[in-house]
């Protein structure tokens, strides 16, 4: 079955304060919108749509090289039924499964889409939408259920009735969706009386009511479901990413002393045994070998290569690779 994702990626965000595209805001090195391409990748999704807006060529400079990308632009950002309508001529006539997911959210893993995909087949579902329970649900749209657990819809946070209010399970918008499905009923979203707005989770109300079989999975996690709107949730999600790339690298026979007090680039490689002491800065595409012990206090910048064996103490910064021997200080 052929895949393709559709990713938002149009928006402006005040509360951030910026010039710059709020998906080229940086999670431990990287833009936020990569994570998310990278997430589909992994998923086989065969081309991605992305939807741009707001400063678009800065975006498209950043991807540019990106064979797969198909860059559509929404000049109005008039909702997410209106940004999935601007890709309809590259995919009106595409049989396959379309996800739609937001360019904000660099949480995203593989693993939530994989587990997306094998519900979705095992289902034979026209849409299957992944929900994440959370403790503090503000903000969220809840899934409202019937008697018998189907999904009935989604209740904005705005709208909700004080039951719904104490609904924890939510949308994190990670949509599946069989295409001419998708296209046939976004088609028919009717724009939102208060702001004017067409949204995504209208046509997925419609898809329900029409009689179309549409499934949820529990499959993300709270720490997923984030989509960064501030410089705080930045800050938010980058540690938490910062979390990831650290167990990684120690399952793969990195010592990590401190990880608190060390701040690894997600583009960083690291043999094996190798030791970060505490207080390292490691940024940017660096290579550190085996049987390593950089710092404390070392700062890495982007394009080092550290080889086997080399202790690397305070202030060393773009270093080439030193032949030093085992053990034996570069």
């Amino acid at each position: 079955m052929q895949r393709v994702a559709i990713i938002l990626a149009a928006g402006i965000s005040k509360r951030m304060n910026t010039k710059m595209p709020k998906v080229l805001h940086e999670v431990c090195g990287r833009p936020m919108l990569f994570y998310v391409l990278d997430a589909c990748r992994g998923v086989g999704v065969d081309k991605m749509y992305v939807v741009v807006g707001f400063n678009s060529e800065l975006v498209k400079a950043q991807f540019g090289d990106a064979g797969d990308i198909i860059w559509v632009t929404q000049p109005e950002q008039k909702g997410t039924a209106h940004a999935v309508m601007c890709c309809r001529e590259h995919l009106k006539n595409f049989a396959g499964q379309t996800l739609v997911l937001c360019g904000d959210g660099p949480l995203i893993r593989t693993e939530t889409l994989k587990t997306v995909v094998a519900k979705h087949e095992a289902e034979h579902a026209a849409a299957t939408l992944a929900t994440a329970i959370l403790e503090d649900p503000a903000g969220y749209g809840r899934i409202v259920r019937d008697s018998y657990g189907n999904i009935e819809g989604i209740a904005e946070h705005a709208n909700c009735s004080p039951e719904q209010l104490k609904i924890q399970e939510v949308n994190p918008s990670y949509y599946l969706f069989d295409n001419k499905i998708l296209f046939e009923y976004v088609e028919q979203v009717q724009p939102d009386k208060a702001r004017g707005e067409f949204y995504l989770t209208d046509a997925l109300a419609m898809i329900i009511e029409s009689g179309h079989k549409v499934v949820t999975i529990t499959a993300v996690r709270p720490e997923e479901a984030v989509s960064v709107n501030s410089r705080e949730q930045l800050s938010d999600a980058g540690k938490i990413m910062q979390r990831r790339i650290q167990r990684r690298l120690m399952e793969t026979g990195v010592t990590i002393v401190d990880p608190p007090n060390t701040w690894i680039d997600a583009r960083v490689q690291i043999g094996q045994d190798t030791v970060i002491e505490p207080f390292c800065c490691i940024f940017g595409e660096v290579v550190i070998g085996k049987n390593c012990r950089i710092g404390p206090f070392a700062y890495l910048q982007n394009g080092a290569k550290i080889g086997d064996g080399v202790i690397l103490e305070a202030g060393y910064s773009n270093v080439e690779r030193r032949e030093t021997g085992n053990g034996r200080r570069g």
